[in-house]
């Protein structure tokens, strides 16, 4: 069976191809200064046709979302929500919905709608997904107050967790280094979280951000890398 994954992120895209479970091809593409505005739907209208696909996998680590309990059914609200922390454009964006059954939250996100068509016109299965859905899913909280972070390029996203409870969820845009570790200290002092009795816990890009992990690491005692993306391994596609 042959599956396209794809992730898009705030300025880039990432798809692989793979055929029972061996990656036959992966590649990313990221908007810069020299590239096209749209440079990430014309390098998604070229993956599409690249061959027939069974199936479909969409992770969205686009920082348009909002974070309820499990259960919150007042799904007409969705928009409003999500337009407290970024601005939506409801002609433009599609809403979607995470369940995250394991520490009992769900996530609204939008999604481009112009991509949203694109993907089902192929009409195969597809599965539309948020990245910090994934993310959570692959967490195990196993001592009591815990920082998570998935990084990713100019881009990070993170849970703050304790007594496998979701105390707090962010997608940030990184530019740089300096004001993440700002954010994230800031962030531990608001939450009562105290810099000793924390774990830390890093996933995804972490090659490509050590220069921000080894700041991290002069703040804090306990620092593990889980996953350090290598081709053909992503952390959130995989």
């Amino acid at each position: 069976m042959n599956v396209l994954n794809l992730l898009f992120t705030k300025d880039g895209l990432i798809y692989q191809i793979a055929k029972n479970k061996s990656i036959l091809e992966e590649k990313s593409y990221f908007v810069t200064e020299e590239t096209p505005v749209n440079l990430i739907e014309e390098k998604l209208d070229e993956i599409l046709i690249k061959q027939r696909f069974d199936e479909i996998q969409v992770v969205s680590a686009l920082n348009h979302f909002t974070l309820m309990p499990e259960g919150f059914s007042g799904h007409e609200d969705g928009f409003e929500l999500i337009a407290y922390n970024a601005p939506v454009d409801k002609e433009k964006e599609e809403l979607m919905l995470s369940v995250n059954k394991k520490f009992s939250v769900q996530f609204y996100y939008t999604f481009p709608k112009n991509f949203y068509k694109k993907i089902k016109e192929l009409a195969v299965p597809v599965h539309f997904n948020f990245s910090g859905e994934k993310f959570l899913n692959s967490v195990n909280n196993k001592s009591n107050k815990e920082i998570h972070i998935n990084l990713y390029h100019n881009q990070c996203e993170f849970f703050a967790i304790d007594h496998k409870k979701v105390i707090l969820y962010n997608n940030l845009d990184v530019n740089s280094e300096v004001d993440f570790l700002y954010f994230v200290m800031f962030t531990l002092s608001k939450i009562g979280f105290g810099i000793n009795d924390t774990n830390f816990y890093a996933y995804g890009e972490t090659t490509e951000n050590e220069t921000f992990l080894s700041e991290l690491q002069k703040f804090v005692k306990n620092l593990k890398i889980v996953f350090d993306n290598i081709p053909n391994k992503n952390f959130i596609l995989n």
